[in-house]
């Protein structure tokens, strides 16, 4: 039996300002994610805790920590930032490496739990014209860092740049929209990740002047042992292993945004 603490968490860094002298603008959509992302994981019955703008060393406390508190079922973790192939940076500018913060939750508490990360940041400066891209294990220096039933979902692929406007970011906005919609929720995270990779993909596309026409595709990393439904709704039927791996996609028209980097 759980103990009455336990619960499925959240935890959400979100770096929106830099400290004074470093050369990392701001990201003035950050607050937009982080405000729907609280809202939607709290309503799928998730403890969730928001921490803004904190250092990398800060971010290395937190996650030491939160990797040795105790979890029901899953453990959310949403890390958006400036970033580079396999870190993100603290609002001191100085990177996290994200292989260190994977590697903390490879201990007893989490053992059998499932672990998520959402990565929101640049993981290069490359800007996706739409073409097919090498994503292969090879490219994952800290594939082998990521623990046993973790998955990492990256909002774009290695060597690409991630698109954030003053509303947010698509990747993040994208995902919090799926999960309010009817049937999302309840699927099992692999066939999650799979309509999320395809609505970025296949609605979105920048305008504006400087990055008119460019692209986003996420990036799937898992090591997950088992099927997980990380945001069922509870007093439902999981009636998700019964939908097919392309019935949920919606068609829809390409969105275009004026957006930035993140």
């Amino acid at each position: 039996m759980d103990r009455p603490e336990e619960c499925n968490r959240a935890v959400l860094v979100s770096v929106a300002n830099f400290d004074y002298g470093v050369p990392l603008g701001r990201r003035p959509g950050a607050n937009c994610d982080a405000k729907k992302l609280h809202c939607i994981l709290t309503k799928l019955g998730y403890k969730v805790e928001l921490h803004m703008d904190p250092s990398s060393k800060e971010i290395y406390k937190l996650f030491s920590e939160e990797s040795r508190r105790p979890v029901k079922e899953c453990f959310l973790a949403v890390l958006s930032s400036h970033g580079e192939e396999g870190c993100v940076f603290g609002s001191d500018g100085k990177p996290v490496q994200l292989s260190r913060v994977f590697t903390y939750f490879d201990n007893e508490c989490m053992e059998k739990k499932t672990k998520l990360f959402l990565i929101q940041a640049c993981r290069g400066g490359a800007l996706d014209d739409g073409v097919e891209v090498d994503s292969s294990v090879s490219r994952f220096p800290h594939y082998f860092s990521v623990p046993v039933d973790t998955a990492v979902m990256f909002a774009t692929a290695p060597g690409y740049g991630a698109f954030m406007n003053f509303t947010g970011s698509v990747f993040l906005q994208t995902f919090c929209s799926l999960l309010e919609e009817e049937g999302h929720s309840n699927l099992e995270l692999t066939r999650l990740m799979t309509r999320l990779s395809h609505r970025v993909a296949y609605t979105f596309e920048s305008k504006g002047r400087k990055y008119g026409g460019k692209k986003e595709m996420p990036c799937f990393l898992t090591r997950l042992t088992r099927d997980v439904f990380p945001f069922a709704e509870m007093e439902k039927d999981r009636k998700a292993e019964t939908i097919s791996a392309t019935s949920l996609v919606v068609s829809q028209n390409t969105r275009q945004r004026i957006v930035s980097l993140s």
